[in-house]
This record gives C-alpha cells, sequence and structure tokens, in this order.
C-alpha cells in the first residue's frame, strides 16, 4: 500500500501510467477477501485500473508437491505476468524491502546457496511468470519500520498478514526468532552487515557469470578478466568458481535442477556419466561441454550397457567371457580342498552345484534383492549400496550374476551371497576372477 501511494504521487513527473493487480491466495478466508476489497476500493479512490485474480492455492501446492510458500508464489507469479500482458505493461512493481532481504539470505543459507543465490532479490529482473517482463522492486533498501512509520505519517491503510505470526513457517520464524536473537546478543548491525555482505557476493558472483557466459559463447576462448596474452583459456584452466557456473549455467538451460553436488560431479569426472534423473545421465567433456543421454546406454567407463542378458554356461571346466566392461574368467575345481583357500582380490569362491548349470550376467535393476554372506534374510541391493556409500552413477554399471531362477549369486564389489557361499558339504568349487577393462 506505501509502494502505491508512492508510485501514484511520483507518476506525473515520470510518465507513468499505473494499475493495481491484486492476486487473492484465499489461505485466510474472510481476512484474504478483506485484504482484496481495501486495494480494489483503493485503486478505485485513486481513479487507477484494478485486477483481479485468486487461486486454491492448497490444492495446487498438494497436487504439485509443492511447499505452501512455493505455491503461492508460482500462482502469483503467474497471474501477475497475465495481468501485465492484458494491460500491456512491461514492468511489475513489487514492494520486497529490506527486511525480506536479510530474511531470504538466512533462508538461502540453510539450502545451501552460493554466492548468486546469497545476494538476494535484484532491483530488476525478468519475471518467473514471463521472461519478457521486468520485476522492479523500488523499495529494496527500505527496512520495513520505515515504511510503518510512512504509513502512519501519511494515513495509509494497510493490512497485516495474520499467517505472518505462525510459527510453523521457517521464514517466520527467522524473522521472529533467529534475527532477534542475532540482533540482540551478536550483531547490532546486523542488517546493515548482512546487506553489505549481499551487496559483495552478487557482484562476485555477477562477474563469475560473465566470466562463465563469454567462455561458453567463445569456447576457449579468453574470458573476461584473463589475460589474453595468455592465449585461449582451457576448461580445466578456468577458476573453480567459473568451472561450476559454466555447469551450472548448462545444466539450467536443459531444464536440470543445478545442485552443488551435481555440479561438482562432473566438475570433477570428465568423461564420467553422472546420473541427473533415473532416465537421464549427464556428461561433461574435457572441454567443458555438457552432453546429455538416456541413462543406461553408455556406462562410466564409456563401455555400452547391454540391455540383453549374458548367459555363461558353466558345464565345461573354464571360460571366460566380456561384458559390461567386465572380463570375467571362471573354472571348476572338483577335488575339495583341506583348507579352505585364502581369499583375494578379483576373486571369489562359490559352490558350483548350488548355483548350478549356467548363470545370467546383468546389470542392476531397482527392486533386486540379494543375500550377502552372514546375513539371515534378503534385503535390497539398493539399501546395499547406500551403506556401502557407492555412488548413486556407478550403481547401473556393476554387473550382477543370478542363477537361471534369478536369485542373485554375485554383485560386483559386494560380498558374495550365503546362498552359494562354500560349506563343508561343497564338492566342486566355482572360481570367478574378473577385472575391469
Amino acid at each position: 500500500m506505501v509502494l502505491l501511494r508512492l508510485l501514484h504521487v511520483l507518476a506525473p513527473k515520470y510518465g507513468w501510467k499505473l494499475a493495481v493487480a491484486h492476486f487473492n491466495h484465499q489461505l485466510r478466508g474472510r481476512s484474504s477477501d478483506a485484504d482484496e476489497r481495501l486495494v480494489r476500493q483503493t485503486a478505485k479512490n485513486l481513479g487507477l485500473p484494478f485486477v483481479g485474480g485468486r487461486g486454491n492455492v492448497r490444492r495446487f501446492s498438494r497436487v504439485n508437491k509443492l511447499s505452501l510458500e512455493m505455491g503461492a508464489r508460482r500462482l502469483r507469479h503467474g497471474f501477475l505476468a497475465r495481468a501485465a500482458a492484458g494491460l500491456k505493461s512491461g514492468s511489475i512493481a513489487l514492494a520486497h524491502h529490506a527486511d525480506d532481504q536479510v530474511e531470504l539470505f538466512f533462508l538461502r543459507i540453510f539450502r545451501g546457496s552460493g554466492g548468486e543465490g546469497v545476494s538476494g532479490m535484484k532491483w530488476r529482473n525478468a519475471s518467473p511468470g514471463n521472461p519478457r517482463l521486468s520485476l522492479v522492486r523500488p523499495l529494496l533498501d527500505v527496512s520495513k519500520s520505515e515504511l510503518e512509520a510512512f504509513a502512519r505519517d501519511n494515513k495509509t491503510a494497510f493490512r497485516q498478514d495474520a499467517s505472518n505470526l505462525r510459527l510453523d513457517i521457517r521464514r517466520n520464524r527467522i524473522r521472529r526468532e533467529l534475527l532477534p536473537l542475532l540482533r540482540r546478543d551478536y550483531q547490532p548491525a546486523l542488517d546493515r552487515v548482512v546487506l553489505r555482505l549481499m551487496d559483495i557476493a552478487g557482484a562476485e558472483a555477477e562477474f563469475v557469470g560473465q566470466a562463465a557466459r563469454a567462455w561458453l559463447k567463445n569456447r576457449a576462448a579468453p574470458a573476461p578478466g584473463f589475460s589474453k596474452a595468455r592465449g585461449r583459456v582451457r576448461f580445466d584452466e578456468l577458476p573453480a568458481a567459473v568451472q561450476r557456473r559454466c555447469i551450472q549455467l548448462q545444466l539450467l538451460k536443459r531444464g536440470i535442477p543445478a545442485q552443488y553436488d551435481l555440479v561438482e560431479q562432473l566438475r570433477c569426472s570428465p568423461g564420467k556419466a553422472v546420473a541427473t534423473t533415473p532416465e537421464l545421465d549427464a556428461v561433461l567433456t574435457a572441454r567443458g561441454e555438457l552432453r546429455l543421454r538416456r541413462a543406461g546406454t553408455v556406462s562410466r567407463s564409456g563401455f555400452k550397457r547391454s540391455t540383453k542378458k549374458g548367459r555363461v554356461r558353466l558345464d565345461a571346466k573354464q571360460g571366460s567371457i566380456v561384458f559390461g566392461g567386465l572380463e570375467i574368467r571362471w573354472n571348476i575345481v572338483s577335488r575339495k580342498p583341506s583348507v579352505p583357500p585364502a581369499r583375494k582380490a578379483g576373486r571369489e569362491l562359490f559352490d558350483a552345484d548350488a548355483v548350478g548349470p549356467d548363470v545370467i550376467l546383468r546389470h542392476w535393476q531397482p527392486g533386486d534383492r540379494f543375500q550377502p554372506i552372514g546375513m539371515s534374510s534378503p534385503v535390497k541391493l539398493q539399501d546395499l549400496f547406500t551403506n556401502d556409500k557407492i555412488p548413486r552413477e556407478q550403481r547401473h554399471d556393476l554387473v550382477v550374476v543370478t542363477t537361471r531362477a534369478g536369485h542373485l549369486v554375485w554383485v560386483e564389489n559386494l560380498r558374495i551371497s550365503e546362498r552359494f557361499k562354500l560349506s563343508e558339504s561343497t564338492i566342486r568349487h566355482l572360481q570367478w576372477r574378473w577385472k575391469r577393462l
């Protein structure tokens, strides 16, 4: 309401044409409707066009599996973009203020955001509802207390949102509990210090973004801030911050969330496939180019992951096979040794008769269950991978062996199966050797 009054006073001087848009989130019943009536009546008193909209935020958030705050934001920005387009306006003015910035800083710190995230809201940026429209925030350096004082002094009517008192909302807990504590016991000038830090982080993040975009535009050409005397700059010569932003920009361009762990896996493992979704892998080339391909088409080591099953017949005394980038050699020993053979890297021993006349080679599939030696019952193979800290991007590369009936005998890099281990009754030993090509 303060923003509307200020813009209305300044409009004749700058030749602005104003319209008022209000979105009713329908979250507070009659109170939400009273908000809408106040805004509608104020626009009428000022002689300004009014556009109203409303949406069921709770249902929308539930259906789309969003937080209430994020669901409200998406519906609100979509409405504002449509309203602006209908009014043929290129700008949408929002009343975010300095206190909002400080709260956002801590929200994003807790989410693990980088420099660009903690830099906060911009004075001007593209609308998430329509990138051809601009969001402008004229009050971004004004505190909430200053706005409240202005409203009192100028008899500007406004309403309080009662949901701001709810402590089950993280932003409200930051506003009502954390920030007062920090101001009282740690830094009285907290707001000034945080806003200064956000400004510094924003400027540095902007430079990194410019350098990354310039490098991507002219791949391997000098980026801003790098001496041209050095000649062309390879991806691996770029500072880590620029490398990260190059990867981040390419992921976002393809609609993939650029989470820190994903960016780092790609950056630190060029040429290796990293899972972005269950259906999609990403590979960063040595030249810094991001390539996407369907999950399961190529393994981390460059071998094709066969969707077919490989069958190994064990009716001969020995043999070999190459499957999924793994060279496997096997042989069967009929005599029973007096002492169990020592375990060696790249070799396992099984009860050949328990295994059966043939086995099937394939890759891990969701739902596989396995009973490692020493365990009393089978467990999900996925849980074993998690417990053994096997990275997600490596799991589909691992070769597994099953019997004809589908029981898992062996999983690459894990313990053998309890069901097929050597025992006192074992007569024939299946010696299984493997190595990565």
